[in-house]
């Protein structure tokens, strides 16, 4: 089988996009997703997204995890398939598309794409950090240094920890050097460190907010592929008007045999 494919990535979180408008690609066949994301005889990415027609609105967001299997949002995931629809003409600068946790909206500034997430009403504390969902569960952990040298063991540990089970959590600790919140995320369904999360920045950009009401909106979180913004309201028990900016960037097309 020959697959047309698209690279993007955001803030080095990188994806392969496929115009699915005409359900052409087979996505039940999790071995064949799995083999496009492998890094050695793939195209390599940390997810598979199709772009698929939806009657209601600009377009519908499907995403896959490297494993092959489809996955809970995907913050940066949504910024770059936005980006990838401007490129086929789909939509101008702005969108509403469908993805599992629902609708999003989103906004286009040359390479800077801003995501409407939705709102968060519930964080939680548990074991030494916060749990809470922003279109995909995470843990958020303050750690004094980020630069952690069992951070994949640590993280692994707590992604299939038995207070996450049985679905498991992304896992991301965050420290504040320097004038600036640094994070770093072990990603599920990945299975390793990405070096970009959107939904696990956003968790933990309200966390920190919501440990010091002083943080105010737009935050600047700093992951090891670059700096996101994180935009926010609130009131005593929620978080809204959510959203998460950053470069969302076309890498290169192709086509491969599978």
């Amino acid at each position: 089988m020959l697959i047309d494919f698209y690279k993007y990535h955001g803030t080095a979180n990188d994806f392969v996009i496929i115009d699915n408008r005409s359900n052409w690609f087979d996505n039940s066949k999790p071995e064949i997703i799995k083999k496009l994301c492998d890094r050695r005889i793939g195209i390599g990415a940390d997810g598979l997204m199709l772009l698929q027609n939806n009657p209601d609105f600009d377009f519908e967001m499907k995403y896959f995890n490297s494993d092959g299997l489809e996955g809970s949002m995907c913050g940066n995931g949504g910024r770059c398939i936005t980006a990838f629809a401007k490129k086929l003409n789909i939509i101008s600068e702005t969108t509403e598309f469908l993805a599992v946790d629902g609708v999003h909206l989103a906004e286009i500034k040359g390479e800077m794409v801003k995501l409407k997430m939705n709102d968060v009403s519930e964080i939680k504390p548990i074991l030494n950090g916060y749990f809470l969902n922003t279109g995909s569960p995470h843990y958020v952990e303050f750690i004094e240094n980020i630069e952690i040298e069992d951070f994949f063991e640590k993280g692994k540990a707590l992604r299939f920890s038995k207070e996450f089970a049985p679905s498991g959590t992304n896992v991301n600790f965050l420290t504040f050097q320097k004038g600036m919140f640094k994070m770093r995320t072990y990603e599920r369904g990945v299975e390793n460190e990405t070096l970009s999360c959107g939904t696990g920045t956003v968790a933990s950009a309200l966390v920190a907010a919501f440990k010091d009401s002083k943080i105010q909106s737009p935050l600047l979180l700093s992951a090891p592929g670059g700096n996101l913004k994180v935009y926010f309201k609130r009131n005593s028990s929620v978080f809204f008007d959510v959203w998460l900016e950053g470069p969302a960037s076309f890498v290169f097309q192709g086509s491969i045999i599978i």
